[in-house]
């Protein structure tokens, strides 16, 4: 199993060495390791001067202490028609974890800023559709809170940080438009060490990583299950997937794959079959990231070590309609080592 200072390292020199790769000015883009001590976890600079540090909102109370003192749900709320509901209360839901009632700390409904990873596949297959997906993840940055925190990495066989957390939609554009579109997919690789550099860089706790590419991962060394293992960290993004695959037998697999991805951490994915449809996708994606409720509770079933809280959200609006909320399926709880 890969700990969370492996994955923050490989997000840091990619497979086992430096990255220098060239940006289009012709000056190397390079992620550094800075210096760490066993147990703490590396971070991760790109070349570009930092932006100016964002202000703490009133969501920074909403934090998962080193014990997980408070778990923080964020909840997206749907009828059996598939729309929004975003008129519940508090008393609209109940929240179980491991199978028993928990009691709920705060609750809030309200459009706060986000950190956002924008993760997007470089391999040679995409080339063809970066145009439209550039400009329809563009129209998802500019519709976002002026005080929302974005960076972008591009992968292929390898993954870049072309730009660390910025509110500048200048700088967010040059970086997508670094296409570089060659090798192979390492999909996992680059979802399990950008949901890593958003957990340890972020300085907001509402989190979010929209992943696009369009084919199989075939690169990663690491696994679905591993991926899925550091998405439910207790701090870990909400992950939306967009993903152009051909609905047939041989995709089966790749499809479940990234609905696994997504359903476990809250999110959704989407299988457009026309480029023509992205921009309907991040539009959707924007509504659902801004009509998130978010709840928080303490658990009442704690347990030593590395171990998994399955969590389950019921709402209920007064009818017999049947609500379907969206949100984590569960957590890993810290280690005695790993919270000292």
């Amino acid at each position: 199993m890969v700990t969370c200072l492996a994955v923050a390292v490989a997000l840091v020199v990619g497979a086992g060495a430096q990255d220098s790769r060239p940006d289009s000015t012709g000056t190397p883009s390079v992620l550094t390791p800075q210096p760490s001590t066993a147990g703490a976890v590396a971070t991760v600079k790109s070349q570009d001067p930092p932006s100016t540090p964002q202000p703490r909102t009133d969501e920074a109370q909403f934090v998962f202490k080193k014990k997980v003192e408070e778990v923080v749900l964020h909840a997206v709320v749907v009828d059996p028609q598939n729309h929004l509901m975003t008129a519940l209360n508090r008393d609209a839901f109940s929240v179980f974890e491991n199978g028993k009632p928990q009691r709920m700390t705060s609750f809030r409904h309200e459009n706060v800023p986000l950190a956002l990873g924008i993760v997007i596949d470089n391999s040679g297959s995409m080339r063809p559709k970066r145009q439209k997906v550039n400009e329809a993840t563009l129209n998802l940055i500019r519709s976002s809170n002026a005080f929302d925190e974005v960076f972008v990495v591009n992968f292929g066989e390898q993954y870049y940080l072309d730009q660390d957390f910025t509110s500048d939609v200048a700088k967010l554009q040059a970086a997508l438009d670094k296409v570089e579109t060659w090798g192979s997919t390492a999909l996992y690789d680059a979802i399990v060490a950008s949901a890593a550099h958003i957990r340890q860089d972020a300085t907001i706790k509402k989190r979010v990583l929209l992943v696009v590419t369009d084919g199989k991962d075939n690169a990663s060394q690491e696994t679905l299950d591993e991926t899925l293992e550091q998405l439910q960290q207790a701090d870990g993004p909400v992950v939306y997937v967009i993903a152009f695959v051909d609905e047939t037998k041989r995709a089966t697999s790749t499809i479940r794959s990234l609905q696994a991805i997504s359903l476990n951490t809250g999110g959704a994915a989407f299988f457009p079959k026309d480029l023509n449809q992205v921009d309907a996708i991040t539009k959707s994606i924007a509504y659902d990231i801004r009509d998130q409720y978010v709840i928080g509770y303490k658990s009442s079933n704690p347990m030593a070590g590395h171990a998994y809280h399955a969590i389950d959200v019921e709402a209920n609006d007064g009818t017999r309609h049947k609500l379907r909320v969206r949100t984590r399926t569960g957590y890993y709880s810290e280690s005695p080592a790993a919270s000292r």
